[in-house]
């Protein structure tokens, strides 16, 4: 556990022995639990955001082994595994979680979220399907788009994209996805649209910009966008759009794009160095 937060927990206790000598309860400190700690000091909620996710999950599970009835452990191992990218072990642990008595709806969500991120798309629909129509949530209905997505229900997709973007005042992720969702159904132009407004709510959302640039190379477009970026940003866009305009056979044109990343890119830019040389030596042979 980093420093930073053991000196929390540390503090934290000390408040709470205080509170119990401050009340004549001083020998209380002395059988005071863990537990009790954290649901004085709301610890979980610092293991849930500003811990380690790893250590998080090392946290809830030693919690959880000491009293295996407490939900709020069972759910904050769960979403610490999927912070830590375990989706695959945060599975079983969700749908212990669903199982116990005062599971949420939101758990459910939860579970078909990690279903979605393990790649079990049926599981995912299974699972939303058992939530009911009337929890209209901003991530019930981004998984709901994904799902339809999956499956190429286009219209369908469309309609739960729209309706999660109104339903949250930070929509750069979702529309993000439907941009990708339209490039993939081969509508660039609609794709391009909806990664800029990704990037205006958002502008360090380097996927979108990734994105967009993707977008328009799949029109012969190679010029960067005119949107918010780094030096380093730059040349790893000019990077692909390079790779983009090679693999659509304008390979002089992205060798420049290459040379330029290469030039542009405040560091070593290993990826296109080997790129460019790889490209030289298929074109002289």
């Amino acid at each position: 556990m980093g420093k930073p937060l053991m000196g929390a927990i540390a503090l934290a206790s000390l408040l709470v022995i205080s509170a119990c000598a401050e009340n004549g309860d001083a020998s209380k400190s002395k059988d005071l639990d863990p537990t009790s700690v954290v649901d004085a000091t709301d610890l979980n909620d610092i293991m849930l955001t500003v811990a380690d996710p790893n250590e998080a999950v090392e946290y809830f599970r030693t919690s959880l082994q000491k009293d295996p009835k407490r939900i709020e452990f069972r759910r904050g191992m769960a979403k610490s595994l999927i912070r830590a990218k375990r989706a695959t072990e945060a599975v079983p642990v969700f749908e212990k979680l669903v199982e116990m008595k005062g599971s949420t709806d939101q758990d459910r969500i939860d579970l078909a979220e990690a279903r979605i991120r393990t790649n079990d798309w049926k599981g995912a629909e299974a699972e939303l399907n058992k939530v009911p129509p009337t929890v209209e949530t901003y991530q019930r209905y981004r998984l709901e788009a994904m799902i339809a997505d999956s499956q190429k229900k286009w219209k369908k997709a469309d309609s739960f994209y729209e309706i999660a973007a109104g339903l949250t005042t930070q929509p750069s992720n979702v529309m993000n996805n439907w941009g990708y969702s339209k490039m993939a159904r081969g509508d660039y132009k609609a794709a391009e649209k909806l990664f800029i407004e990704a990037i205006t709510y958002d502008r360090k959302l380097f996927t979108a910009k990734n994105n967009l640039v993707l977008a328009r190379a799949a029109q012969k477009n190679y010029a960067l966008p005119v949107i918010p970026m780094s030096e380093e940003e730059k040349a790893q866009l000019m990077y692909t759009s390079g790779l983009s305009a090679v693999k659509q056979g304008d390979t002089d044109i992205g060798r420049g794009l290459l040379q330029d990343a290469i030039d542009t890119h405040p560091r070593h830019f290993e990826e296109a160095v080997r790129s460019l040389e790889s490209l030289n030596r298929t074109v002289k042979s």
